[in-house]
């Protein structure tokens, strides 16, 4: 298949963003109603839930030394787990295999169930009677002289869930995945689990493998040998109760990029430890880095990323510093390849906060960068940078979200296919009648004639805010067939022009104070899977296809990118944004 002027992420050089990038980002302006407005940093995003609980049992001393010098120190804190509410009960069975396979490093198997008691109040019946009958097991043991078992027991690895996980276990949320943090090396921990890997040169971390789930470790060691920052630090000494162990978890705590995932939860001691203030900024849905956040953006770039991501997930604001040096080294990001591109715009589009997300980068100048078609889209429409109405594109969006989840997640090929799908759309706007016989046509596999039968039943309004939407118009068969397969071809279309550097560097220039990008990250393989969901369209009908029945997702088969169920979930978005539910 020939496919003309692509310029796909898989090429070996890194992408180039235009020198007027670099000169033009800090002061960027569009010659539209459109233009960038000037940061209220003070301004709350989303306004979110204050925690009650915060309990200090032990505080040390930190002075940290950098561009920064009026940050203040945060006061180190030993929280009960059972007061913010956390139970081991919260954590996956995958993750409390590994936990106690490094805990119960050369323990007797007798004692393997003593280690990590589940606290579920469902099985509080049974708990008593498991304790009792392991007990036995346990003295029968050493009556046959297992002696040092309890020594061996009390010398196991330490190990403390880290990160983003803990977060979202005080904030009641879903954890997107559970990281582990232990004493033990990485060849330790390779010898600990018959199926696990160590990845990663820079930083190395082992991933464990139960059954179909990966579960990532990391090691003190290897991230003590990875301490190193552009700025000088201080550390005064401990009191009330600290030790040296204090010492080498809040070292760690300092290479986390955002305090609220500074946080680390030892399981089996029910203590949540917090060095840099993470549970304060909780409480005041803020995201804020570790260190100074010029610092920090420059060390990695990704960071910045990040911080987009989990602001838009969580409904935070940026703490006044961190606003600023997000939008003035946003420039930056032009240093990651694209693949690690791919990867946190997936992880900001296919997580449930797609909207969100969208927003964030449309305020702080990076949808420029990212996506300058979709960019283009806001300036055209009259969006500005603070805007709180919606359009076409961010209700697309929204919709998605009510589907996924940071545990039910979809295929980059669904986010891409809503990009390429809105850009058609835009460029030619439609009949809503077209819109969901071709909907329809997607989710039976190409089969127009049924879905135009279905799609003339519809008694719902359409969305008349959208001005990609025309007004109806009385189509026969053959013209809404026609239209149809046009819409299909435009969609292909612009997936193709998203892929072409020349194209997406031109999506801006009618602005010249805007940054000029001609970012492509979408590799090939991707870019042909999502034209298979439409090509079903184009061409015939897909023999033997049978229609998905029922309106449930199967969420196992949306994240790995099942055609059927990616059609399914991609023509369900599209005809609730133009039919929605609530339209009054």
């Amino acid at each position: 298949m020939a496919i003309p002027r692509l310029a796909f992420a898989c090429k070996p050089r890194c992408f180039s963003l235009r020198p007027s990038l670099v000169y033009c980002l800090g002061k960027v302006g569009f010659g539209s109603v459109a233009a960038i407005q000037p940061l209220d940093d003070s301004e709350s995003i989303i306004k979110h839930a204050i925690l009650n609980s915060d309990h200090s049992h032990a505080k040390g001393n930190l002075k940290v030394e950098g561009s920064e010098s009026s940050r203040k120190k945060p006061e180190w804190k030993k929280l009960n787990a059972k007061d913010l509410g956390i139970s081991t009960s919260m954590i996956d069975r995958p993750t409390r295999k590994v936990l106690n396979g490094l805990k119960k490093k050369g323990c007797s198997p007798h004692l393997s169930h003593l280690l990590l008691t589940i606290d579920n109040p469902m099985n509080a019946n049974c708990v008593t009677h498991r304790f009792r009958v392991n007990l036995q097991a346990l003295i029968m043991s050493l009556m046959f002289c297992e002696v040092g078992v309890i020594e061996k027991w009390k010398g196991g690895y330490e190990v403390y869930l880290v990160g983003g996980c803990v977060r979202d276990l005080i904030l009641k949320r879903t954890p997107k995945d559970f990281d582990i943090l232990t004493s033990a090396e990485l060849k330790e921990v390779m010898r600990a689990f018959s199926r696990c890997q160590i990845v990663g040169k820079r930083f190395p971390i082992c991933h464990v493998h139960l059954d179909d789930t990966i579960v990532e470790v990391s090691s003190f060691s290897t991230c003590g040998r990875n301490f190193s920052r552009g700025f000088n630090y201080e550390f005064e000494g401990l009191d009330d109760g600290c030790d040296e162990k204090d010492y080498i978890r809040w070292r760690n705590c300092l290479q986390r990029d955002l305090t609220i995932n500074s946080l680390m939860f030892d399981p089996y001691a029910r203590i949540v430890y917090d060095y840099m203030g993470g549970i304060k900024d909780i409480k005041k849905a803020k995201v804020r880095t570790v260190i100074p956040a010029s610092t920090s953006f420059q060390e990695d770039c990704a960071r910045i990323l990040r911080a987009i991501r989990i602001a838009a997930r969580l409904g935070f604001r940026f703490s006044r510093e961190t606003a600023h040096f997000v939008k003035h080294l946003s420039f930056s990001i032009s240093r990651l390849d694209r693949g690690r591109l791919l990867m946190e715009m997936n992880y900001m589009l296919a997580y449930g906060s797609a909207e969100a997300s969208l927003r964030l980068l449309w305020k702080f100048g990076l949808l420029e960068l990212l996506l300058p078609i979709q960019a283009a889209y806001f300036v055209r429409s009259g969006f500005r940078r603070r805007d709180t109405r919606s359009n076409m594109l961010l209700s697309l969006f929204s919709n998605l979200d009510k589907l996924l989840a940071p545990d039910r997640p979809c295929h980059s090929s669904l986010w891409i296919a809503i990009l390429a799908f809105h850009k058609a759309l835009f460029d030619h706007p439609r009949d809503p009648l077209v819109v969901a016989v071709f909907s329809l046509a997607v989710y039976n596999g190409g089969d127009i004639l049924e879905a135009v039968n279905i799609a003339r039943k519809i008694t719902k309004s359409y969305d008349n805010s959208f001005y990609e939407l025309l007004e109806p118009r009385d189509l026969d068969f053959q013209t809404l067939k026609d239209e149809v397969m046009d819409l299909a071809a435009s969609i292909k279309g612009a997936l193709s022009k998203m892929t072409d550097e020349y194209f997406v560097s031109q999506a801006m220039a009618g602005y010249p104070q805007a940054p000029i990008s001609d970012l492509v990250f979408i590799p090939l393989a991707l870019y042909l899977r999502v034209s298979r969901i439409f090509e079903c369209v184009i061409g015939r009908a897909e023999r033997g296809f049978v229609s998905k029945q029922g309106g449930d997702i199967d969420y196992e088969s949306l994240a790995m990118g099942s055609l059927p169920e990616v059609r399914h979930t991609f023509a369900r978005i599209v005809f609730d944004t133009v039919y929605p539910l609530n339209l009054s």
